[in-house]
């Protein structure tokens, strides 16, 4: 895949899974912005804020005139029911869901032909463990906001996602049920992630557009019973 003189926009390109992304586009000859509360070389700020958002996009447009791919990949806060507050559950729908929507819509008049967005969403989107609900919620619209976009931009704008399951990013190897739980029989890490994103916005993935791909080695496919892969029931925990 060659993304040589492509201008990449990455949400949340810092650390993590963001990071990997930015440095595979890099290594492909992609040039790079990526906004981060973090410090970064091109913009750093919040994107839960408005203005931000805004002073980003024009930052972006003003260097290079054109997007050629947007990847949404910024984490949202994740907090339970119990202790999550009214403003840090609606926090967490900005980073996740508004300003995916809303960087989307600032730079809708400058997709090159055969541009493509990569929404992040997460194997949550389907599955939860208990008190997640502010990050299962805005994984869950990113999840719906790609095939409405999808459907909105025919034509324009590939628009897909990605479902990561148990990425490590410390690549840290895991062994026994933390690996087994996953069919492929290992804990994943960014790079499975960002050669899924590459491939999405490559010409190769030009006949996909408003799916969703769960990369998590099979972890959502896997039934676990009770002595399952190792695993045994907590009852204790449970009732807490």
């Amino acid at each position: 895949m060659c993304f040589k003189g492509k201008v990449a926009v990455v949400t949340g390109g810092a650390h993590g899974i963001g990071k990997c992304i930015c440095e595979e586009f890099s290594k492909h000859g992609a040039e790079i912005c990526t906004v981060d509360i973090r410090r970064n070389a091109f913009f750093v700020g919040d994107i839960s804020k408005k203005e931000d958002l805004e002073r980003f996009s024009d930052k972006v447009i003003s260097e290079y005139g054109r997007v050629d791919y947007l990847i949404h990949n910024a984490a949202p806060l994740m907090k339970g029911i119990t202790e999550c507050s009214y403003e840090e559950f609606e926090y967490a729908q900005r980073v996740g869901v508004t300003a995916a929507f809303y960087l989307t819509k600032l730079f809708l008049p400058y997709f090159t032909p055969g541009a493509a967005v990569v929404n992040i969403s997460s194997s949550r989107d389907r599955q939860s463990q208990p008190e997640t609900e502010s990050y299962t919620a805005a994984k869950g619209g990113i999840s719906a906001l790609t095939h409405a976009l999808a459907v909105s931009l025919a034509g324009r704008v590939r628009v897909n996602s990605v479902s990561p399951g148990w990425i490590d990013t410390s690549y840290r190897v895991y062994e026994g049920p933390d690996a087994v739980q996953q069919p492929v029989g290992r804990v994943g890490n960014p790079l499975d992630i960002a050669n899924a994103v590459l491939f999405l916005c490559s010409d190769k993935a030009g006949f996909i557009t408003g799916e969703n791909i769960c990369i998590d080695g099979g972890m959502t496919k896997l039934m676990i019973y009770n002595g399952d892969q190792g695993w045994h029931l907590d009852s204790d925990s449970l009732a807490r």
